[in-house]
């Protein structure tokens, strides 16, 4: 049985790492990346050095996640978009914006990846299960196979859920201090576009990011109020989406932009103190659960111990006797 245990593990281990690397290393990738082709480039390259190379050589040299795991899952994703819901593909869409659509993804294309991790551990498990030395009744195992193909196939979501709390987050962090530059900047004679660059330039987070793209919009031919709307719609955080409100009515009702600023700022900080207040009431309740099921039986162990061999040497002693 030990055995059939460490060969359990390992297998968790290894479709746990297949999944990731499917899902994490060519989806984890910011959305602020330049969009090229891996092979065309490396075909210019070698053109421009000289040498005679074919396309099909440098598509061998590509690496196997690339050349034949990733195609898949888009094949599988293209298969699966004709059963699929618009509705759910229009939620997919949403959320791998929110999430600052990583590795630059469809909907079909990441719901496919669900499929698969749910095979890759389904099949594991049930590739173990038929192994000679674990024997487990085929009621354990239509329940552990079970519960392993439902968490292969809810990973990828949850990880894109982690993705975008995670997104949010440090634009709620970065806001304050944002604010702070672009009312120093639209004090000094700045226009809120030189600001929001300003900003980009000033730091690498995911707002600067935005306010980057939201200028090249701007650049392109897109209105500013249009802009700043896809924004806050891209972000999904209340925050940036009252503060985007309250830019386009300030233009609107030619309020000073500098002082909806400052006033945005302050708010933003007072927010940030809020929440930092709120987690720290949290801490007591969230303690309770580690402190009841880890710290509370031990204590209850060692001071009771005691008690209970004299108890057991006295009934003992008595029923000798």
């Amino acid at each position: 049985m030990s055995t059939g245990l460490a060969i359990f593990f390992g297998v968790l281990i290894l479709g746990g790492a297949t999944l990731l690397v499917i899902v994490g290393r060519r989806f984890s990738r910011q959305s602020q990346q330049n969009e090229f082709d891996p092979v065309m480039a490396r075909l210019a390259e070698a053109t421009q050095r000289g040498e005679s190379v074919s396309l099909e050589d440098i598509e061998l040299e590509q690496p196997f996640m690339e050349r034949v795991v990733i195609p898949v899952i888009k094949k599988i994703g293209e298969i699966s978009t004709k059963f699929t819901p618009q509705r759910l593909l229009q939620e997919t869409t949403h959320k791998l914006e929110l999430a600052g659509n990583p590795g630059r993804i469809d909907a079909s294309t990441f719901l496919a990846t669900r499929f698969v991790g749910a095979a890759i551990f389904g099949g594991l498990l049930l590739l173990l299960s038929s192994l000679p030395s674990v024997n487990w009744p085929f009621g354990r195992i239509v329940l552990i196979v079970g519960i392993f193909t439902a968490l292969g196939f809810f990973f990828p979501q949850l990880w894109l859920q982690s993705r975008i709390n995670s997104r949010q987050n440090e634009v709620r962090k970065a806001m304050p201090d944002a604010l702070d530059l672009l009312t120093i900047c639209v004090e000094a004679g700045l226009g809120f576009d030189a600001a929001m660059s300003k900003v980009n330039e000033k730091w690498e987070n995911e707002l600067s990011i935005m306010f980057g793209r939201c200028i090249r919009e701007v650049q392109l031919g897109k209105t500013q109020r249009e802009a700043l709307r896809d924004m806050a719609d891209r972000i999904g955080l209340s925050e940036l989406t009252s503060f985007v409100a309250a830019v386009i009515q300030s233009q609107i009702l030619g309020v000073s932009l500098a002082k909806v600023l400052r006033i945005q700022s302050d708010q933003m900080r007072i927010k940030r103190r809020q929440r930092a207040e709120e987690e720290a009431h949290k801490a007591p309740v969230k303690m309770i659960i580690p402190m009841a099921l880890l710290t509370f039986p031990s204590i209850m162990i060692i001071l009771m111990a005691p008690a209970a061999f004299q108890i057991a040497g006295a009934f003992g002693s008595f029923i000798g006797n």
